[in-house]
């Protein structure tokens, strides 16, 4: 059996007629931890330090570890990314993932340096549109392969192949099943199986039947489990705990991250939410899902990452909380986004959103762009804007 971190949820310390179901997953080395084939499910976080500031990151790295933190994410997004991966390799032995952002050239670079590779499938139709997808997933598995990596396939709802959404327009979860369905077939047929696959929406309900369809038709395939841009505590932690809970309790699940907007210091609470909610769940200490969830004011932010270009965004995610509880009864939703990445095509479904530039914030509705300002002055347009939408929402003669 491959080493595992002693840290890991194990439903099996439970009396054998209480313990949980766990679907009949592969198993996936990833560095010194597994994940499937009835392996503890792995808790894991992301770093939120520049990766090329490799004190920084080596420090987060290591903090997050202590945590109890058994996979640490970091994200490489250009040279001077790639050029920082020997010397934090060098002064940690974490199990460490990489997410190649939109470039997915840089595998066979950042490969010898981690133990796994995450791609999205929306972002390969981005780089040598001349390429077949084909080709490109070819290239990630030889990278993998000759370096002893692991694979994720990170499928996100804000980002699905356009070939696929167009098929499955107004139907996002059918969307990003197919996705996954299509890149594990790829990746069969290549003879690569040392892969699992996460599908992620900010909205818990899509997290719970996205993963559950999956599940039902690929069972042997390990799940990291998530809820993208949950936002921040406690809220965030509520939406992950409803979708966990759900998933499971069915035996859904074998690594789990709790994506949360907090400042870089306080990522380890990640990990603690994680745990406990993993705990509780081995327990059974279920928490009812409020009735109202859905019809309540829902604020949605990216967990704070090494993508975030202005590390304002977290202040300001906050100060949004502050200025729109007014409207908490009001079923509208606003998205706070921290990057490039996330932000033109995650904050399109929301009533309003915002993305966060370097030096200023691109403010939306639905998909088309309201405006860019400042910082210290988003935040008077957003209340204007969200003092319309509560108008125009009201009940006649009210």
């Amino acid at each position: 059996m491959w080493g595992v971190a002693a840290s890991c949820y194990d439903p099996r310390v439970l009396p054998e007629e209480n313990a949980l179901p766990r679907n009949p997953t592969r198993p996936v080395r990833i560095g010194r931890i597994a994940i499937g084939a009835g392996h503890p499910i792995a808790v894991q976080s992301m770093c939120a330090t520049r990766t090329s500031d490799v004190e920084a990151t080596v420090r987060q790295i290591l903090d997050l570890e202590r945590a109890g933190a058994d996979l640490v994410r970091i994200a490489v997004d250009g040279a001077d990314d790639v050029a920082a991966l020997p010397a934090i390799r060098d002064r940690t032995t974490t199990s460490l993932s990489v997410d190649l952002q939109e470039n997915y050239r840089l595998a066979s670079r950042v490969a010898p340096f981690v133990d796994k590779i995450r791609y999205n499938p929306g972002h390969l139709h981005h780089h040598e549109k001349s390429r077949s997808v084909r080709d490109k997933v070819a290239f990630l598995a030889e990278a993998a392969s000759a370096h002893d990596c692991a694979l994720r396939v990170g499928v996100n709802c804000g980002s699905i192949d356009p070939d696929v959404a167009g098929r499955f327009a107004g139907d996002s979860v059918a969307g990003m099943v197919v996705s996954a369905q299509d890149h594990c077939a790829l990746l069969d047929d290549l003879g690569f199986v040392r892969y699992c696959v996460s599908l992620k929406d900010s909205d818990p309900a899509k997290v719970i039947e996205a993963n559950r369809r999956f599940a039902g038709a690929r069972p042997d395939v390990p799940l990291h489990l998530g809820v993208t841009e949950a936002g921040l505590p406690p809220d965030g932690v509520i939406k992950t705990r409803i979708a966990f809970e759900q998933l499971i309790s069915r035996g859904i699940g074998d690594t789990i991250r709790v994506s949360l907007t907090l400042p870089n210091d306080r990522k380890g609470e990640e990990i603690a939410a994680g745990r406990r909610i993993l705990d509780d769940i081995a327990h059974r200490r279920f928490r009812s899902v409020p009735e109202n969830l859905r019809r309540r004011l829902n604020i949605i932010s990216c967990p704070s990452c090494s993508r975030v270009e202005n590390e304002a965004f977290v202040e300001l995610a906050e100060k949004v909380r502050e200025v729109t509880a007014y409207a908490r009864d009001h079923a509208i939703t606003i998205a706070v986004m921290g990057c490039r990445v996330n932000g033109p095509g995650e904050t399109d479904d929301a009533d309003l959103g915002l993305w966060c530039a370097p030096t200023h914030v691109n403010l939306k509705r639905k998909s088309e762009t309201i405006g860019t300002y400042g910082y210290d002055e988003v935040l008077a347009r957003l209340r204007s804007e969200l003092d319309s939408l509560v108008a125009s929402r009201r009940p006649a003669g009210s």
